[in-house]
């Protein structure tokens, strides 16, 4: 499985999911999908927690996780699919969820796994009473799909009747909620008369990504706090106050995330360019010091190689080139290139450089993170080694995201990001 395109494909690639006119799903990436499902069934799954993959990636996820037997698999794993399940279906808008559980009708997919989760979102969905009245047939099809149209129906006409303690309900329907009760007052409701032009609720009721706040106006002390501080820092603040309040922060940052089974070499651009100037001052600089004090946290081995300065003190351009040799010949794992992206000594050399690389033996993955001021910044002349796996960031908030992409390069980033989504899954983080 290859997690670092997965993830950029997870984050990139927004194509709805849908049903043709012969009720068959339409998805362009469906090979991809499932070639990485076979490969690794849950780690596959965890990867839709990660945060900024798109919902109709999600979703995709879901469908594809659904539609496939369980056999062979282990207790455990099958433990977390089903609570990845469970977050997806819950953590999505409600119509890309059931988009995806009414594809698996069309596809006939009807596993034991398939038939709970089914009934769990429709009789158990937090906004399950506004979802039967607005997408009552759909409803409908996805839970006859899953107990089975005949059976479904049954366990209508029994609810209706007065039988809901009948034996037959709680063997066909009710064993598979939590909560028989408000199952069986659903069902009548979905067998109901309804309401014509029932709004459908829009917004997932446990989002899977935490909601961010973007500041109107963006200034270099509203990119986080981590960033604030280190402004405030370099501008002269009182270091007595916001040292410790730095250390408190970058703690907080990396507070539930795994360790990094790895040594990790980055070069930090230090040049005058990263400094900025006017209203921009310290703020690119700021916000990419930020990332280096949360990587120290959470790599086992994090060797710097600045270049351009010192943060405090920019002299001048940044040879990227030679840094980059430098920090390969730490014998790293990992290379994280960190920069603004204006190469001023040798324009060009970065590229040349990372394409020579493989032609001579060096097989260490690199990776380039833009430090950009806000999120619509152009970096398309800011992009000194085109052919190297990039990727920008702005905000602290950003750091949730570009953390498992850097790492997937890496051969311990898978261990990483599993052991992080499952953390995320359990309420951890």
């Amino acid at each position: 499985m290859d997690i670092p395109t997965l993830l950029t494909h997870f984050r990139t690639h927004d194509v709805p999911l849908e049903l043709s006119r012969g009720g068959e799903p339409v998805w362009d990436d469906a090979e991809l999908h499932r070639s990485a499902r076979l490969s690794d069934p849950e780690g596959y799954a965890l990867l839709a927690l990660v945060p900024g993959a798109l919902p109709w990636q999600r979703a995709r996820v879901l469908l594809e996780t659904l539609a496939a037997s369980q056999d062979g698999l282990g207790e455990a794993t099958r433990a977390t699919l089903a609570k990845v399940t469970r977050a997806l279906m819950f953590g999505l808008p409600p119509a890309y969820a059931i988009t995806a559980l009414l594809a698996l009708r069309r596809l006939r997919a009807n596993h034991k796994h398939t038939t709970r989760a089914i009934v769990t979102f429709v009789l158990e969905h937090p906004d399950a009473d506004a979802l039967i009245e607005a997408r009552r047939p759909a409803l409908i099809d996805c839970l006859e799909h899953a107990l089975g149209k005949a059976t479904a129906r049954a366990c209508a006409r029994l609810v209706s009747e007065g039988g809901a303690g009948s034996a037959y309900l709680r063997r066909s329907l009710l064993r598979f909620t939590a909560d028989p009760a408000a199952a069986i007052v659903r069902l009548r409701a979905l067998h109901g008369p309804g309401t014509y032009g029932a709004p459908a609720p829009q917004e997932p009721p446990a989002p899977l990504d935490p909601v961010t706040e973007q500041p109107p106006i963006v200034t270099p002390t509203n990119r986080g706090d981590i960033a604030a501080t280190l402004v405030h820092l370099y501008r002269g603040g009182p270091a007595a106050e916001l040292r410790p309040a730095l250390a408190g922060y970058v703690a907080q940052a990396a507070r539930g995330l795994p360790r990094l089974a790895a040594n990790v070499a980055l070069v930090l651009d230090t040049s005058r360019s990263m400094r900025g100037y006017g209203e921009r001052e310290w703020a690119v600089m700021s916000q990419a010091m930020a990332l280096r004090l949360v990587l120290s946290e959470v790599c086992e081995r994090l060797t710097v190689v600045e270049t351009g300065g010192t943060a405090q003190a920019p002299a001048g351009s940044a040879d990227l080139a030679g840094a980059l040799l430098d920090a390969l010949g730490t014998g790293p794992d990992l290379v994280v290139v960190v920069t603004d992206g204006y190469e001023n000594h040798l324009p060009g050399d970065l590229a040349r450089v990372a394409a020579t690389l493989p032609r001579a033996g060096v097989t260490t993955p690199v990776v380039l993170c833009q430090a950009a001021f806000t999120r619509g910044d152009d970096l398309t002349l800011r992009d000194p080694a085109p052919e190297l796996p990039h990727r920008p960031f702005w905000h602290q908030d950003d750091f949730a995201a570009l953390l498992p992409w850097v790492f997937a390069h890496s051969g311990a980033g898978a261990e990483w990001i599993r052991t992080a989504m499952l953390t995320r899954l359990e309420g951890g983080r």
